[in-house]
């Protein structure tokens, strides 16, 4: 039991569980806005499972992909893809079985849903080959979470509307924003291993300028989407805070990069947290 558990807790280190907090808030927005309200606990259930099996895939990947880059670098060195803890063997199964409840859960969704998996899939496995040839990495990351939303109205309508794509556009530009930010940590190992990261190509003033462009970009998309979906006062309020929310982000890397950590996990975490709760206030009070 205690090898079981050990084994438990190198697994959520290697895909990082709580990180799923940068997703699960919008899909669950597009749910909402979607159904109007409430989309049923069966749904629930089944949005979870997606969103859960759909990251531990595309992490399990990365990880796997990028065994010889995290082997190298001194902030990554320790991870249990790295120091022995998780073989390769274990990782591949990982990903399998996870791709495995993706597709089965989409199948029970709906049949679009279903179709969409496997190509879906493959956005979430490229992200980890990216860099390695373009610095489009960051936005195909963001692109791998901006797909939540999408996914979500799928589920609830079986169709791909107007607002779910400009609310997807603004978590592509989110996201990107935010991964230019966290990549500043590791401008000279990307250089020193020829990869392609926008920081090790174009230095860190223009890594800034774009993120602060991206996320700029995200809030344009984020009212959009209010007025697209038909949202009332406190949707509104979801994307104007958000961008108060990526000024102060901006701000606090630009004082000190030792505060890269703090604006990645704290500030986007409470961004996609609240942004669902206005969402949720804003059908109550409709």
């Amino acid at each position: 039991m205690q090898r079981l558990l050990q084994k438990a807790k190198d697994f959520n280190e290697l895909v990082m569980f709580e990180h799923s907090i940068f997703s699960l808030p919008f899909i669950f927005i597009a749910m909402v806005v979607a159904a109007d309200g409430w989309f049923g606990f069966g749904l629930l259930v089944l949005g979870v499972l997606a969103a859960l099996s759909a990251r531990n895939f595309a992490m399990g990947v990365n990880r796997y992909a990028d065994r010889d880059i995290d082997a190298k670098n001194p902030r990554t060195a320790s991870r249990p893809n790295v120091d022995g803890r998780l073989d390769s063997s274990s990782i591949l199964i990982f990903i399998g079985v996870n791709a495995f409840i993706f597709i089965a859960v989409a199948y029970m969704i709906n049949s679009l849903a279903f179709w969409l998996s496997f190509p879906i899939l493959a956005v979430l496995a490229s992200y980890s080959y990216f860099k390695r040839f373009s610095s489009m990495a960051h936005v195909i990351l963001g692109l791998s979470l901006g797909l939540a939303p999408i996914a979500g109205v799928i589920a609830v309508e079986a169709s791909v509307p107007l607002w779910s794509v400009l609310l997807s556009l603004g978590v592509i530009f989110w996201v990107a924003g935010f991964d230019l930010l966290y990549s500043l940590q590791d401008i000279d190992f990307d250089k020193e291993n020829d990869l392609y990261s926008i920081p090790s190509r174009y230095g860190a003033d223009a890594t800034l300028f774009i993120s602060a462009l991206f996320h700029a970009l995200a809030v344009l998309f984020w009212l959009l989407f209010v007025w697209a979906a038909g949202l009332g006062f406190f949707a509104t309020l979801a994307a104007i805070g958000s961008g108060f929310v990526l000024f102060y982000e901006q701000r606090l890397v630009r004082r000190d990069f030792k505060q890269i950590d703090r604006a990645f996990f704290t500030l986007n975490g409470y961004l996609g947290i609240a942004f669902f709760v206005l969402i949720v206030l804003d059908r109550i009070a409709a």
